[in-house]
């Protein structure tokens, strides 16, 4: 995270999103999403295997809302891990129907941004409930992003995403 000191007593943060870039368009994009201080509570790597907690699953199901709640969204590989997640999103040309209101009623797409804001949020409220903790921080306050540029990266990305607890296992995390 790049920051920016200015004038105010709090720093300010440069986005890491492509400049000039509208990531509300249809694309596909990867993105990686850090807990705070790299804190493993999704599961453990056993056998070179992901095994989710009780959260790690949480997660899962939070990471699916997305697909149900958005319906231009749909979800291609990804991977939870014991301190963040690895997936693949696809952002369709569809219509942008709200699933909660008559289908006539057409709303704003959300940016990548935006819908991964609403998935950090909805998640952080379920893991404070689990946890006891209402007003935790769970997550870094960033998330990194590539967009997908064709398909030999695609397979490539989603050959890295699948062998990332081979990875983990190997680097002796």
């Amino acid at each position: 995270m790049t920051m920016v000191l200015h004038n105010s007593r709090f720093p300010k943060y440069r986005s890491r999103r492509l400049r000039g870039y509208n990531y509300e368009k249809p694309d596909n994009y990867f993105v990686t999403i850090v807990t705070k201080n790299r804190k493993p509570i999704f599961g453990q790597i056993k056998a070179k295997s992901m095994e989710l907690n009780e959260i790690g699953l949480v997660v899962r199901q939070s990471w699916e809302w997305l697909k149900n709640q958005y319906d231009y969204v749909e979800l291609d590989e990804f991977i939870i891990m014991p301190n963040h997640l690895h997936g693949i999103v696809v952002m369709r040309n569809d219509r942008c129907v709200s699933r909660n209101a008559p289908a006539s009623i057409t709303t704003k797409r959300k940016s990548l941004d935006r819908l991964i804001g609403a998935f950090k949020t909805v998640l952080t409220k379920q893991i404070n409930q689990i946890n006891k903790s209402p007003g935790s921080k769970i997550w870094q306050r960033d998330f990194h992003d590539q967009i997908i540029r064709d398909s030999e990266d695609l397979d490539r990305i989603r050959h890295y995403i699948k062998d990332n607890p081979q990875a983990w296992s190997a680097n002796g995390q």
